[in-house]
């Protein structure tokens, strides 16, 4: 994935469109944290991941805001994964925040948001989308960098949106999306929700956390049935008690080392 971009596009270094002598450093101004994650996790590392101005894919470890450089010409996406090494959270359980430059930008400051996340998630799926099976022939509009991120930010006041989709956009299989995206184009009725049927799963009571931003918590009293929402690829869940893995068909308690 590194020399993705390398791949997809050289029209545009050639062009002119590489390294522009006008690019510059942005301060990353990361989210704050989910206050349910912060109370059971603490203060998390963070995985960032941009794209340089040679088109390669870059990433860093930080306990805090850095600040990186990013292309001028085109647009180009940082997501930020939060993770905790002490408890064993590796980057990619948790959802990423991110941000879309340069609309996330001012001044010389690049803000990241959960929202944002997603938008960066889905840029790199449509790139590996649009290098493994659309090539030169993809359609200007379907590859990421000329993709339309303000009308797809709309999205989420659309009432003919799924609510389910509005309320938490981690519940579309956005790989499934960018891969229709770039062989038909952008069609906002496919953006639907994966499906997902309630599971009781007899897990400690208490609170417990999903892996996005946009999850309401659980909390289960004693003597109360724990009920998860479930569907065919599995999530994660996290409490005092440990981390849950589990899908409509299958789960796995694993406590805390």
């Amino acid at each position: 994935m590194k020399n993705l971009l390398l791949y997809i596009l050289p029209a545009l270094l050639v062009s002119g469109c590489g390294r522009n002598p006008a690019d510059s450093g942005y301060a990353l101004e990361l989210p704050e944290l989910p206050p349910v994650w912060a109370e059971l996790l603490g203060k998390p590392c963070w995985r960032i991941e941009w794209l340089s101005p040679e088109g390669q894919k870059e990433n860093l470890i930080s306990g805090a805001s850095p600040e990186i450089t990013v292309p001028q010409a085109w647009s180009s996406p940082v997501a930020a994964w939060p993770f905790w090494p002490d408890k064993g959270i590796a980057p990619g359980i948790f959802r990423p925040a991110g941000a879309i430059f340069p609309f996330d930008a001012a001044g010389d400051t690049l803000f990241l948001s959960w929202r944002g996340g997603v938008d960066a998630f889905l840029y790199w799926e449509l790139a590996s989308a649009y290098a493994a099976g659309s090539g030169a022939e993809a359609s200007v509009p379907r590859q990421p960098w000329n993709f339309n991120w303000p009308r797809f930010r709309e999205l989420w006041d659309d009432p003919e949106l799924p609510e389910e989709s509005r309320s938490d956009p981690w519940r579309v299989d956005w790989k499934q999306a960018a891969f229709r995206i770039a062989s038909t184009g952008f069609n906002k009725r496919r953006i639907v929700p994966e499906p997902r049927e309630a599971v009781s799963i007899p897990v400690p009571p208490g609170l417990w956390i999903g892996a996005s931003p946009f999850s309401p918590p659980l909390f289960f009293g004693e003597g109360e049935e724990p009920v998860f929402p479930a569907g065919t690829n599995p999530e994660s869940w996290f409490s005092s008690a440990g981390v849950l893995r589990c899908s409509a068909e299958t789960w796995i308690l694993i406590p805390w080392k």
